[in-house]
């Protein structure tokens, strides 16, 4: 994700994740073929760079998926609005130090991060 303290447009989507269980064919794929810039920065995690500026991030996890991040202004409301209407909390809201987020499934499943603008 960008700077910690970059504004973002609430419910803009703003960052995506990338999952796999093997990270190095994914960062050498989106290199090669897309031509994003890969930034490894520790075991399983990789930043994105894409030419239209969103980034994102490669991570190594068991299951393949794509996790769009969207930034909301009240992470706790919007979690909680969120399950109302369906969702699964897969991760409470956090703050990891960088960001505060959360980890959902809508209702068909996806998932998606919301993080606190």
């Amino acid at each position: 994700m960008s700077d910690h303290n970059t504004a973002h447009l609430e419910n803009a989507v703003v960052h995506f994740d990338i999952a796999g269980p093997d990270e190095a064919p994914l960062r050498r794929f989106y290199d090669e073929v897309l031509g994003w810039r890969v930034q490894p920065k520790g075991p399983g995690y990789t930043l994105l760079a894409t030419p239209g500026g969103l980034g994102g991030a490669i991570v190594e996890q068991e299951r393949a998926c794509v996790v769009l991040g969207v930034a909301v202004a009240d992470l706790d409301g919007a979690v909680k609005r969120a399950e109302q209407l369906g969702a699964t909390i897969v991760m409470p809201p956090t703050d990891n130090g960088w960001v505060a987020k959360a980890q959902l499934q809508d209702p068909a499943g996806n998932l998606v991060n919301l993080i606190q603008a």
